[in-house]
């Protein structure tokens, strides 16, 4: 396996994998490890998967949670088929962790490019690590320890008009979740944000004035260039990311058919809590 990184802060290339055949326990130390290291992977030429292959390749490194709601194309449990031509229907083009509305949202994402127009379609991710690590140390300290509270209320109200879209009725009754807003990894210590615009609705145990400014303040931070990688994919190409430390934006500038099929996978702890902030 070769990697190759994309940025300084973000992001690498992956070749020398066949991701259609079963996995050597090598392999996938060496890919988590990767992970752990550019936060995303992006597995280059490889053949589409099906079904069944995307989510054996996801069962290694995790369970693979129920879907509260999948897109009409979806047709493998467990699997979430985006098929559009209209770029807004998908409602990802905004910064955003996959499923941090649940108790114990998904701890990777793995999305392969099927079907692309001929221009567009990119998708940026955004390292959290980054994020956090260019705070000053005094905000570092101020976020530590507090947690947020995470709905699919805001999503689902833009979402449903969508007929694309099948819900299944628990999310209209499903409790916020609360996450801490710094997480670690619990592999290499390494400090993340944990927050994102579609789902992260308050900071607990602030007004809601202190809570709506410090949010804004989150939301607009994490938009650097400084802590992207833009991929411009190609056909076959898989893209594999830490959801805990990753957010991510499609870029809704085609107007041809896009497909995409997603599978995520839950670790065996939940959202990790950060040590405190060790004073410099």
């Amino acid at each position: 396996m070769q990697c190759e990184k994309i940025t300084s802060r973000i992001g690498a290339r992956v070749r020398g994998i066949d991701l259609t055949r079963p996995l050597a326990p090598a392999d996938v130390a060496a890919i988590r490890a990767a992970l752990d290291e550019h936060q995303v992977l992006f597995f280059i030429g490889q053949k589409k998967l099906t079904g069944e292959q995307h989510l054996g390749f996801a069962r290694n490194f995790g369970e693979i949670p129920e879907n509260p709601f999948s897109t009409s194309a979806s047709t493998t449990k467990g699997v979430t088929t985006l098929d559009f031509t209209d770029p807004k229907l998908s409602n990802t083009d905004a910064w955003h962790s996959d499923g941090s509305f649940h108790a114990k949202p998904p701890a990777g994402s793995i999305l392969q490019a099927q079907s692309l127009p001929a221009v567009g379609g990119d998708t940026c991710f955004a390292s959290m690590a980054a994020a956090y690590d260019a705070l000053s140390l005094p905000l570092q300290q101020f976020l530590e320890g507090l947690t947020a509270s995470h709905s699919l209320a805001r999503m689902l109200t833009r979402s449903t008009t969508h007929a694309s879209y099948n819900f299944d009725e628990s999310v209209t009754t499903m409790p916020p979740a609360v996450h801490p807003l710094v997480t670690v990894n619990p592999r290499t210590g390494r400090r993340r944000l944990y927050c994102n615009s579609n789902y992260t609705i308050a900071i607990d145990g602030l007004s809601k004035a202190e809570s709506d400014h410090w949010l804004a303040f989150l939301f607009e931070h994490v938009k650097s260039p400084e802590f992207q990688v833009r991929y411009r994919w190609r056909e076959g190409d898989v893209a594999f990311w830490d959801n805990h430390a990753v957010q991510h934006y499609a870029v809704a500038d085609y107007d041809s058919r896009r497909v995409m099929q997603r599978a995520t996978f839950i670790a065996d702890r939940p959202v990790g809590v950060g040590a405190s902030v060790a004073h410099a």
